[in-house]
């Protein structure tokens, strides 16, 4: 049980170093503030429309049942006596 807990340790550990790098990598860069001025809208823009594609085919083209309301589909079974 020890050795588990010496290994999350570690990996929590490494996982937070890593991020940290990674933090202090991408501060330091340009690279990143320029593809977002110039690439920024248009990706938005384009997911939002893929999006909105994707679902309006699902919702008319597949098939599912949505679960809607059972009120006054459900009707009760007759009574045994």
């Amino acid at each position: 049980c020890m050795f588990l807990i010496y290994i999350l340790y570690l990996i929590i550990a490494l996982s937070g170093q890593a991020s940290r790098q990674v933090a202090v990598r991408h501060a330091s860069s340009g690279a990143s503030r320029e593809f977002h001025a110039k690439y920024g809208m248009p990706l938005l823009i384009s997911g939002a429309i893929f999006c909105t594609g994707i679902w309006t085919y699902v919702v008319t083209s597949t098939g599912i049942a949505w679960n809607l309301s059972p009120v006054g589909k459900v009707q009760p079974k007759p009574w045994r006596e």
